[in-house]
């Protein structure tokens, strides 16, 4: 049984800073896992922002790309972060955190990091709602 917990969603202005959080829960461990931020706005696809594998390589869509950062806490690696930073009313979406497991390392080459279909768990989400 696996479980993500996603917090932080908020309203704020446009130039604004959030962070995002997600906590994994598992009863099986010893397990690599590939981690990934996705958001989705009314009417729209969901669409993959900030990914890290196994050995904490992150990448980003370019529309995020030098705004937000995707990170593992440096001591619990069941939490996930993504900083929001220089936030604009475009990035106004439902955040959702989703997660894969491997026996071994876990690492996804694009496009299969940012592609739904790659991943197994999900969080229910959390809002942020960017004004201008």
């Amino acid at each position: 049984q696996v479980q993500l917990v996603e917090s932080g969603g908020d309203s704020v202005q446009a130039g604004g800073s959030l962070r995002l959080s997600c906590a994994r829960t598992s009863r099986e461990k010893h397990y690599a896992w590939c981690m990934g931020w996705f958001r989705q706005a009314p009417g729209k696809e969901r669409e993959g922002v900030a990914a890290i594998d196994t050995l904490n390589r992150p990448t980003y869509s370019d529309s995020v790309k030098g705004r937000f950062t995707i990170s593992k806490d440096g001591v619990n690696e069941d939490l996930l972060y993504l900083q929001l930073t220089s936030l604009k009313p475009e990035d106004t979406a439902m955040y959702y955190c989703a997660a894969i497991r491997k026996v071994g390392l876990c690492r996804l080459a694009p496009p299969a990091n940012f592609d739904p279909s790659s991943y197994t768990y999900w969080g229910q989400g959390t809002q942020v709602t960017v004004s201008s």
